[in-house]
């Protein structure tokens, strides 16, 4: 027999569920029901926080009911800063209410790359995400992609760029996250960081998530957060006993040995037992984070890719090894992640941000030009080449061009495996690039030959001209040979990104890139200088990147070569940056100017990209003696003159006519 519940009750049942609040918000709940790594992934599956144990503390404070307004994340590439905490967050704050709320990323580009590549392939796979934006396949104008709403139009999310202030204008919002912050720029407009910040003032329960990769020590937003913050640090205990402490890149590094990478490791610090990456799993399980500064004002992580599962350490040895350049090394030991890590990082700097996740301390000026030279002069023959010629090795011969009112300025670079590169030599041409001789004289530089201390002949693999003053001439010149073997170059006024990358021009009507864009490249000057400074002063021959002359350059060359110091300044939003300026306003430095540009053509040609394989054919081709000794038959006259000797900045060097057999035998 049934009975009839009351009405009443069941009328006050469906109230009570309905004025329930929800549950309280959990990110790592949210991740174990929502994530699936693909197979593409290297741990494909669901979502399991007992292999990512780090994350939980890191997703309660950035709970909507953690006091916490403010939450910095610093931390290497490739541990899954994006997947596990930026997209995470953001769905479990949009599942927990109405909510707006905009993510920030350093450029247009990098927002699309987010949208396309980790928001929306996440929205189509996680259920919650489907159930608020919908499986985002409705179009793919711009306006949806980076103004995206909620399907119950409670709520938005606005995904825009540090670069377009006018992006961050408009409604206020609860949640703001500023994604790869140390890439954030100043604009004519202001702060980027401080513009997203002010659309979060409205509101006392906001929350900012600060995360990044570091940059440059100095001028590093996520490094300047992170060190107000309370500076938490992961510690693990030691298997062996018991003792807790932070995995560091110190510890690691002092026990690398070079010939066996595959057996890299950390050490104890308290009873100096080896810890092994067998025991990686369980010690990062039972870990524990640290506050190295209580007294700051909000929650701040570090981590680094030592804690990271997708990867082992025998890996991380073997980057660092590629950076340092112990290619001497066997790594045939190595398990299979290492293997994979074969790209050589372009500078130490990318080694020490992804991969430490530190910020790297740049070099701000260059040795003293005084001591550079004697250094040059005073060396054994045998240690040094005559201006004029090339090293008898596998080396890309560049040329570097500035471009004067009344003369036209060459470096000429040989550049070799290891990062290192030869100065061959500096010549003067003392006509603009607009006239008949200049263009002449420069055409005379392409075709010359130019011997290596074996009699090979070779001839410049590729010229990079500045394109910054006198542009229409720069451009004219430049057209009368194939962009194969000249190329045009500006700095660019940004101090991150990329060391060469195309200028950026109007695409044809077929979506392909003009040809131009093959011939004209944008250079990260700032990091160049500091790249070439930390390598300028090094003393090892054999060392990666040294820097070996010619002898009989001159005292003004090493002046031009050492002009500049990076200064630190505090504008007046409050933000430092970074410029270079001359050290003395009499110093000159197209010598510096061209150096650079030379590095690029090289760049251009493969200096930074080509395998040990190359380079060991490249070697084979150039560092053998000529098989049948060519005559010097070079008697054609271009002007070309050393740099001037004179303190005044605006005197001009005196022209001196030499001959091409000249120039290549160093007179």
């Amino acid at each position: 027999m049934g009975f009839l519940s009351s009405a009443e009750a069941e009328i006050a049942a469906a109230l009570a569920e309905a004025l329930a609040p929800p549950p309280p918000p959990d990110i790592t709940r949210w991740c174990e029901e929502n994530i699936v790594f693909d197979e593409r992934s290297p741990m494909p599956g669901p979502f399991r926080i007992d292999r990512f144990p780090f994350l939980r503390e890191i997703h309660e404070v950035l709970s909507p009911e953690h006091p916490a307004r403010e939450v910095s994340v610093r931390g290497s590439a490739q541990w899954g800063k994006t997947v596990s905490v930026v997209n995470p967050v953001v769905a479990a704050w949009h599942e927990y209410g109405p909510l707006d709320s905009l993510v920030v990323h350093p450029t247009t580009s990098s927002a699309t790359e987010w949208v396309d590549n980790k928001w929306l392939p996440m929205r189509r796979q996680a259920p919650s995400l489907r159930a608020i934006f919908g499986d985002g396949r409705g179009g793919d104008n711009k306006d949806a992609k980076f103004n995206q709403e909620t399907l119950a139009r409670n709520g938005s999310l606005k995904i825009a760029s540090a670069g377009s202030p006018d992006d961050l204008a408009g409604t206020s919002r609860r949640l703001v996250v500023l994604d790869d912050l140390a890439k954030f720029e100043m604009t004519p407009k202001g702060d980027p960081e401080a513009l997203a910040l002010s659309r979060a003032s409205g509101f006392e329960d906001a929350k900012i998530l600060r995360v990044s990769t570091p940059q440059i020590a100095g001028t590093c937003r996520i490094t300047r957060a992170y060190n107000r913050s309370d500076r938490r640090l992961y510690h693990v205990p030691c298997p062996h006993c018991g003792h807790f402490a932070p995995l560091t890149w110190e510890n690691f590094r002092r026990n690398l040995d070079p010939e066996r990478l595959h057996a890299a490791h950390f050490t104890c610090e308290d009873c100096d037992a080896v810890i092994g990456h067998e025991w990686k799993e369980q010690i990062i399980g039972r870990g524990r984070w640290v506050a190295g500064h209580p007294q700051g004002d909000h929650p701040g992580f570090h981590l680094w890719r030592a804690y990271a599962p997708q990867r082992d350490w025998a890996s991380m040895a073997v980057e660092f090894a590629q950076v340092m350049g112990w290619t001497s090394v066997s790594v045939s030991g190595a398990s299979e992640d290492a293997a994979k890590a074969t790209t050589e990082a372009e500078t130490e700097q990318t080694f020490w941000n992804d991969v430490i996740g530190l910020p790297f301390e740049q070099a701000s000026k260059g040795p003293d030009w005084e001591k550079l030279r004697d250094r040059v002069e005073n060396a054994a023959d045998d240690e040094v080449l005559p201006k004029g010629i090339v090293p008898a090795r596998g080396v890309i011969l560049a040329a570097g061009v500035d471009c004067q009112l009344d003369r036209t300025e060459v470096h000429l670079v040989a550049f070799g495996a290891g990062y290192r590169r030869w100065v061959v030599d500096y010549i003067v041409i003392p006509h603009h690039i607009d006239s008949d001789e200049g263009r002449h004289d420069l055409d005379a530089l392409l075709k010359a030959n130019w011997r290596t201390e074996r009699g090979l002949q070779l001839q410049v693999d590729m010229m990079a001209i500045d394109a910054g003053t006198y542009t229409e001439a720069v451009w004219a010149y430049a057209k009368r040979h194939p962009w194969s073997r000249v190329i045009l170059v500006k700095g660019s006024s940004s101090q991150i990104g990329p060391v060469l990358m195309p200028m950026k021009f109007e695409r044809r009507r077929d979506g392909k890139a003009k040809r131009a864009q093959k011939r004209a490249f944008m250079l990260n000057v700032s990091q160049m200088k500091a790249d070439f400074y930390a390598w300028l002063a090094k003393d090892d021959p054999l060392e990666r990147g040294y820097v070996h002359m010619a002898r009989g350059l001159g005292d003004e060359f090493f002046r031009q070569i050492t002009s500049e110091v990076r200064i630190l300044k505090r504008n007046r939003a409050g933000v430092v940056t970074s410029a270079w300026e001359l050290v003395e306003p009499s110093r000159r430095n197209e010598g510096l100017d061209t150096m650079l540009y030379a590095e690029a053509a090289a760049r251009r040609k493969g200096w930074a990209s080509m395998t040990e394989e190359q380079w060991a054919v490249l070697d084979a081709e150039r560092g053998t003696a000529p098989k049948d000794q060519q005559g010097d038959l070079f008697d054609t006259t271009i002007p070309a003159v050393g740099p001037a000797t004179s303190t005044d900045a605006g005197a001009s060097p005196a022209p001196k006519r030499r001959t091409l057999s000249e120039i290549l035998n160093g007179r």
